[in-house]
């Protein structure tokens, strides 16, 4: 059965962002019902950039999720509530090239207008993707930065614009 979600304006979220991202954790998600891959991050942001609402996140080249992100024009940020923390657990350490994250955490996957996102979710943000820029090593002004890269896998930071936010009713 599919739950209710209520929209609202992203200016209403009360979340402390730096806990719902570094420490809740969620759900990056791109492509479309007939064909999608989520992955988990804690990296990423929300503010106003352009004059617009914005979320930001972060994929490295060789994740799955990244071929979904380049061929989508949108993707969904999907929070959760802690029971779920194996969810996201499982999500983050499997790979979707060989393993059917769906079935095997049991979570449904709903079409969005901007995306697919989960029933389970608490909170979920559709965006629209309006830029992305890889990151470049050169441009590291803190030496230490360097240490979250093994073997140059550098992320692409996507910034998406948020056209529609709901949260659970």
């Amino acid at each position: 059965m599919l739950e209710q979600f209520k929209e609202i304006q992203p200016e209403q979220l009360t979340d402390n962002t730096f806990k719902l991202i570094g420490s809740d954790w969620m759900l990056i998600t791109a492509g479309t019902l007939k064909s999608f891959n989520t992955m988990t991050a804690s990296w990423g942001g929300f503010g106003v950039l352009w004059n617009k609402k914005v979320c930001f996140c972060f994929i490295r080249h060789s994740r799955y999720t990244y071929e979904f992100m380049e061929k989508s024009k949108s993707f969904t940020l999907c929070f959760f509530e802690e029971k779920y923390r194996d969810v996201l657990n499982f999500c983050g350490s499997k790979s979707g090239r060989n393993v059917d994250k769906i079935a095997k955490t049991g979570i449904h996957p709903v079409e969005g207008t901007y995306g697919v996102y989960f029933n389970e979710a608490r909170l979920v943000l559709e965006c629209n993707k309006i830029y992305f820029q890889d990151i470049d090593p050169k441009n590291f002004l803190d030496i230490n930065i360097e240490s979250n890269y093994r073997n140059g896998d550098y992320h692409r930071m996507y910034i998406g614009e948020i056209m529609k936010c709901f949260i659970k009713e």
